[in-house]
């Protein structure tokens, strides 16, 4: 079993000391990040990206405002944030919606391996290549915060070894605390959950593991007109169209497991 101090080669620890107090004494944003970046460049062929905060409904994600909750580092190719914000508009990341379900970082050759996404599900990975952006690594800073690194190449294991991700992480992890220090948070951005009743979560939880309308009067000891108000609502609550877009839209809000 290997001690804590050889995870970690010698060299690190003191680049980590020094980015840890450099943080601590940085007055803006733009600041964070370029420590960050400092610390990044020196251990890895990374720069950092950005970081944002993510809001409380995964549906609000598209409201983000570079300078708000948002902030892109320089090193980023000019042109990149203004095409992936508006994208972000009308298409989903899965790369950001992984990052946020997720408890350990992943780069995107990671998540594309595992998602395998197709078609329209593509579009941040074609667009970070367009920019000559061909890997990154995607950190989620207790579901509040994401913090990515970008490369110009693929960050296989030999490149970003094990070790170095921990650190990578645990500088991430630093950067976003002193950002939440930092910003202005807007209450009206971070949204509000939907107001979905308890009888409504039991009932939505229950569509979820297939249940038909009368099992789930049964299970609960109601009428089956009342399962059907209780998903009327909660559709009309959530703003679907159906019953597996419920359902779906209560995953990704983490109203139900």
């Amino acid at each position: 079993m290997h001690s804590s101090s050889s995870l970690v080669t010698p060299p690190l620890t003191p680049l980590l000391d020094d980015f840890t107090n450099n943080v601590a004494r940085t007055r803006t944003p733009a600041a964070v990040l370029d420590a960050l970046h400092a610390f990044a460049v020196r251990i890895a062929p990374m720069n950092v990206l950005g970081a944002a905060r993510m809001p409380l409904q995964a549906s609000d994600w598209r409201s983000t405002r570079l300078g708000r909750d948002a902030f892109v580092h320089s090193s980023v190719p000019e042109g990149w944030w203004v095409e992936y914000a508006t994208m972000a508009k009308s298409q989903q990341d899965p790369g950001v919606m992984m990052a946020r379900s997720s408890l350990m970082a992943c780069t995107w050759t990671e998540t594309m391996r595992m998602l395998e996404p197709i078609g329209i599900d593509r579009w941040p990975y074609e667009l970070a290549l367009k920019y000559g952006m061909r890997d990154a690594l995607t950190c989620s800073v207790g579901r509040r915060w994401i913090v990515a690194f970008w490369s110009r190449q693929v960050l296989t294991g030999n490149v970003l070894t094990q070790p170095y991700r921990i650190i990578l992480v645990a500088a991430a992890s630093f950067a976003a605390l002193r950002l939440e220090q930092l910003i202005d948070h807007d209450p009206f951005w971070m949204g509000k959950r939907a107001r979905v009743t308890p009888r409504e979560l039991a009932v939505l939880r229950l569509t979820a593991m297939g249940r038909q309308t009368d099992q789930i009067a049964e299970v609960l000891g109601v009428g089956e007109e009342t399962v059907r108000s209780h998903l009327k609502k909660v559709q009309s609550k959530l703003g679907v169209r159906n019953r597996p877009h419920a359902v779906a839209e209560a995953i990704r809000q983490h109203l139900i497991p």
